[in-house]
């Protein structure tokens, strides 16, 4: 039989791993995101009897940590231009569907944006962290984070605007509102 803390710990893998390896791969090239989220768990076995009871944010600060404990300085691409080209060349050669143009508008709009920026929107709206968690993970008070998050999406709202106004073919489908 399995002790507590197996359970506990396969419990934790199995409600965060998706997430993490996501934030890793917003982050770093596919293999260094799979050492780096390997890396993680591995900490966290060890930690485990000091893990919050929300180990999420804890869990992607180790993450960024590994990241780049892994990578050399001005070698990290940025993901988010490599599937902004990506999209791209799949829209070039295919007919695509009303999604697929949102999708790289808006990587277009986030690629514009700076790194803390991005980081903000993504730590809020794709790993679904509060305020509060996502300041932890940035290393910065809730209301810091939330001044950040304010700022980073009408700076969002205004890529999508500028790309919307250079567009000759009219408007682009709406983009739901960013929470």
């Amino acid at each position: 039989m399995p002790d507590a803390d197996s359970e506990r710990f396969t419990r934790l893998y199995r409600d965060h791993y998706d997430r993490v390896h996501a934030y890793a791969l917003r982050r770093a090239p596919s293999d260094v995101a799979r050492e780096a989220v390997d890396e993680t768990f591995l900490i966290a076995w060890r930690k485990l009897p000091d893990l919050p009871p929300n180990a999420l944010p804890w869990l992607l600060v180790v993450a960024r940590n590994a990241i780049i404990g892994r990578t050399e300085s001005g070698r990290r691409g940025d993901v988010l231009v490599q599937e902004l080209q990506r999209i791209r060349s799949i829209a070039v050669s295919a007919d695509v569907s009303e999604a697929v143009v949102e999708r790289a508008v808006v990587l277009e709009a986030l690629a514009t944006l700076s790194e803390s920026d991005r980081d903000a929107l993504m730590l809020t709206v794709w790993d679904g962290l509060s305020a509060s968690d996502a300041g932890r993970v940035v290393g910065c008070s809730t209301t810091a984070f939330a001044v950040r998050l304010h700022r980073a999406r009408r700076r969002l709202r205004d890529a999508l605007a500028r790309i919307d106004a250079a567009d000759p073919t009219g408007p682009l489908p709406a983009v739901e509102e960013v929470r």
